[in-house]
């Protein structure tokens, strides 16, 4: 008997993984849990039955998510992120020694345990002293900081159950409030191919822009989402991603990525049309 992993990406497409072995389900308070072993794309953790990540692709999310920030702001000490539960943004973050600290708040604690029992190649990094890990909703936490953070990375799952108040008004106007004055606030944008993603990309991009007087959108190339092209969200009170890029810098610290490269880096920016005019009418 074969077992197999198929997500619903739309009602009339489906992708579909051959598993090898289920390792875990569970059902947290929040959501349901589940990590695979798989032939293809190694080991692999999804929440409601909706991919997270895979041992295979990981790296390019959690590298595109971390490291164009980072090279743009040398100066970066204070790092906030919002979701994340799996720790591969916070072990890209990790790397950088500059950084003195970084908070991680995720609402879902069983989350976080499962993946640092499930996941070491994602969570190895979540007991690094200068991490500080919250169990709480992202939009309260949010609240209570005003020029707290250099940097918020919104990490979080599609914008329906948990996920669903961190693409909301109120909480991007207080990530503007809770960034220092030259704060960046980054985020996984959902994808622009299929429509009832674009629509929750759309609508994330014109409540962010509201708030940013910069306020950028870039791509990556990840296999197991939905349609392969993913989008993320790069906002500023201060910083041009591309005007700013401080490649020097960036590459003088030597870190061994296998995505993200500072020629990419500004190659992310540079759209396809439907992308661009889909933006254009946010």
């Amino acid at each position: 008997m074969e077992l197999w992993y198929t997500e619903e990406h739309t009602p009339a497409v489906r992708f579909s993984i051959k598993v090898k072995e289920q390792i875990l389900s569970e059902q947290s308070p929040f959501q349901r849990i589940d990590v695979f072993d798989s032939e293809e794309f190694g080991r692999f953790f999804t929440l409601d039955g909706l991919m997270m990540l895979t041992e295979k692709d990981e790296f390019i999310y959690h590298e595109m998510i971390t490291h164009v920030p980072m090279a743009v702001n040398r100066n970066i000490k204070n790092v906030l992120v919002i979701g994340g539960g799996d720790g591969g943004t916070v072990r890209e973050l990790a790397r950088y020694k500059s950084i003195e600290r970084i908070d991680m708040v995720d609402i879902d604690e069983m989350v976080v345990n499962i993946c640092r029992r499930h996941l070491p190649f994602t969570s190895c990094s979540l007991g690094d002293p200068r991490v500080g890990l919250y169990f709480e909703d992202g939009l309260k936490f949010i609240r209570r900081f005003e020029k707290a953070y250099d940097l918020i990375i919104v990490d979080s799952t599609d914008p329906f159950g948990p996920g669903e108040g961190l693409f909301t008004k109120e909480f991007y106007g207080n990530c503007h409030k809770a960034l220092s004055d030259d704060g960046i606030l980054v985020n996984q944008h959902e994808n622009p191919y299929y429509d009832s993603y674009a629509g929750a990309m759309l609508r994330a991009h014109e409540r962010i822009k509201e708030f940013f007087p910069i306020c950028r959108v870039y791509q990556a190339h990840i296999p197991t989402y939905p349609s392969g092209h993913w989008l993320f969200g790069f906002a500023s009170k201060k910083y041009d991603p591309t005007g700013d890029l401080d490649g020097g810098f960036w590459n003088a610290l030597g870190l061994d990525t296998r995505y993200y490269n500072t020629e990419l880096h500004t190659g992310a920016f540079q759209l396809p049309n439907y992308v661009k005019r889909a933006l254009g009418s946010a």
